[in-house]
């Protein structure tokens, strides 16, 4: 009997469903911990700040 999947090239067979190649992700490959990590840090200072503030404020 005829194989439908022998008859396609070598490259249908990786990809039966036609999806699009992946995307590089970025540069290095590895993400930026240090960067997120400071704005963490800033946003943090920024509401105990806010929180003190308006304390103070207020009352």
């Amino acid at each position: 009997m005829n194989d439908p999947l022998k008859e396609q090239p070598e490259a249908q067979l990786d990809n039966p469903m036609h999806h699009p190649e992946e995307q590089p992700t970025g540069s290095e490959g590895s993400p930026k911990f240090g960067r997120l990590l400071i704005v963490l840090v800033l946003a943090v200072i920024l509401i105990g700040f806010i929180t003190f503030a308006s304390e103070w404020f207020y009352s």
